[in-house]
This record gives C-alpha cells, structure tokens and sequence, in this order.
C-alpha cells in the first residue's frame, strides 16, 4: 500500500503516523468517525483506503473553511461537523472506526494570530473553538495558586509557583495580552536553556492551552464517547503527542480490556471488557517519518477494538487524568 500517497501535497501539513495507523487498521472498511479533522489528512486517507464515509468533526470552525477546496470531491462520503470530539456519539453511531489525533494542528500553531506559539508575537488567545474564556483571561484573573496548579499539572512544570508568582507581580503592572509578553515574564523565570533544550516557555504555554480547551477532560469524554459509538469490532485510533495524553489513553485502555478484577479484601470477579487492545506497545514514527516531519517525534499510536460488552463511564482518577488542586508542587 502507497500510503504516502494519502498525504496530499496541497495538504498544508503532513498527517502524523498516518502510514502506521493505516496498517493498524487494515483494511478500512464502513463508516469512520475523525474526530479531529484539522487539515483533513486522515480523514482524507480513510476515505482513498476504502472507507464508506467519513464524519469529519472539528471545534476549530475555520478548518471547515479550508477543506472546501476539497471536500466536494468526496460527495455524501464525507460529512462535516462541528463540534467536539467528546459528544461524537452524537453525530454517529454504530460505527466501524473513530479516529482521534490530539496534536495541535501545525497551520494553528502557525498562525500567530490564534495565539498558540510563544514564537511570533500575538493575542494570547489559544481557543481551538474560537469561543469561551481565553489564555489571556486565565493569565490575568486567576490567583497565584490556581495558575501554578494549571502549569505543574497540566505542563509537567516544576517552576511553576515561581512563573505563577512573576505572572502575578507583571500583570499588578498591566494586563499581559500577547504571546511574546508572557513568553519573556517565563523566560525570566527560568535558567538559560542549555544547547538542544525546548523552549523555556513550552510547558506553560501547552499547560495553559490544555487549560483553556479542557483537553484533558476532553479527552476522557472522548474516549467514553467512542465506547458508546463503536459497533462490535469496531475500531479505535488515537495518536498522543505527550505522556499525560498518552498516560490516560494506555490507561483507559488497559482498564477497558480487563478481565477480572478483585483485591485482597474481595474475591476475583468476572468482567467483561468492552475493548480488545490491539497494539500492546505504542507504536511511534519510524526513521523515514522522522526525517520527513521532525514534530511527529514525541507522537505514540494506540489501537483497540470494541467488544459486545456494555458500555461504562471510567475513573478518571485511576486513569490519570490530572487533577487540579491536589498538593505536589
């Protein structure tokens, strides 16, 4: 299979570890759900694969904007909706896959003007639906505290009361509305970095955009959506970018696929698992893909099918899911 050919050169960015997941779930069959369609890439794949339809959904109303150079070509195959990937049993059912790439779109982070990248100055804005409160509202009305929750649990920051603390002190000063004033207040918060080294501001500015879309909560209802949505032997994929995303996947995963459970204190019991794991190690981008896309590095593959069991809400706790306010700092 040529898959490389799915990745359209008109596309305006390359679709992560789409060569891999298309092998994962060969042959490609039925309806599909991309509950994250960005620049369309796997939407656009799953449907040249074979794919009967497509619904496509997406927070970001602009990406709908874009497709329409190309979207008409598929017909009645591709449905566009928007919205978000945590309600995606509402936009279909009985499906034969549901595909979820968590990774910020690169033509998002692109653009200064939505507010994502503390490389090019802009709003501090981050919205991924274009609606709702702001990173700059969160950096200028949130207390010390809750803002160093957001950085230490949501950004894996160590410095996090620190930045907290001289994000208090500069906005006592003036507002902080743009990308470039919080990346300095950060920078200054920190050592240099060493040669090879991100970015001092990268895990504020992904805690705060996680933050601001509630990508974490997101996600967990995501992943329960899908449960609800999948027909036996029907097919989930999703591709993380970062081990908080990844922790709560595998997690989910491997509780959903359990058999038995029981404690010293209470006998074995029976379960019925609602997903086979397909892929028992993350799969990640091969030297080719690698050499291709630099940003597909951190990205991890995990697949499972769905059983006849009973759908069920999950313990976001037990799974990892990142809890504000809990002592740790």
């Amino acid at each position: 299979m040529a898959a490389a050919a799915h990745a359209p050169s008109d596309a305006p960015h390359i679709p992560v570890l789409l060569r891999p997941l298309l092998r994962a779930i060969a042959p490609v069959r039925g309806v599909w759900l991309d509950g994250t369609f960005g620049a369309g890439g796997y939407t656009r794949a799953l449907l040249d694969e074979g794919a009967e339809k497509v619904i496509a959904v997406d927070r970001d109303p602009d990406v709908f904007e874009m497709a329409k150079a190309w979207a008409g070509a598929y017909g009645d195959r591709l449905e566009l909706v928007h919205g978000t990937f945590s309600r995606l049993d509402k936009y279909g059912s009985d499906l034969d896959g549901v595909v979820l790439d968590l990774g910020v779109s690169s033509m998002q982070l692109d653009q200064a003007a939505r507010g994502f990248s503390f490389m090019a100055d802009g709003p501090l804005d981050m919205r991924m639906s274009q609606e709702g409160p702001s990173a700059a509202d969160i950096v200028n009305t949130a207390d010390e505290a809750e803002l160093a929750d957001i950085l230490y649990h949501y950004g894996e920051e160590r410095a996090s009361r620190r930045i907290a603390r001289n994000i208090v002190r500069a906005r006592a000063e003036g507002e902080i509305s743009s990308t470039l004033q919080l990346a300095a207040i950060i920078e200054k918060s920190l050592p240099r970095p060493k040669p090879g080294q991100s970015h001092p501001a990268t895990r504020s500015f992904q805690a705060l955009r996680i933050a601001v879309n509630d990508e974490y909560g997101e996600l967990v209802a995501g992943l329960e959506a899908a449960e609800r949505a999948l027909k036996p032997g029907g097919q989930l994929a999703v591709v993380t970018f970062h081990s908080i995303e990844d922790r709560i996947v595998k997690r989910f995963l491997q509780e959903k696929s359990r058999t038995g459970g029981g404690s010293r204190y209470a006998p074995e019991v029976e379960r019925h698992p609602q997903f086979e794991i397909k892929t028992r190690k993350a799969i990640g981008p091969d030297e080719q893909e690698l050499a291709e896309n630099p940003r597909s590095r951190s990205a991890k593959l995990r697949v499972a099918v769905r059983t006849d069991a009973p759908a069920g809400p999950v313990d976001r706790a037990a799974i990892g899911m990142p809890q504000l306010g809990r002592k740790g700092r």
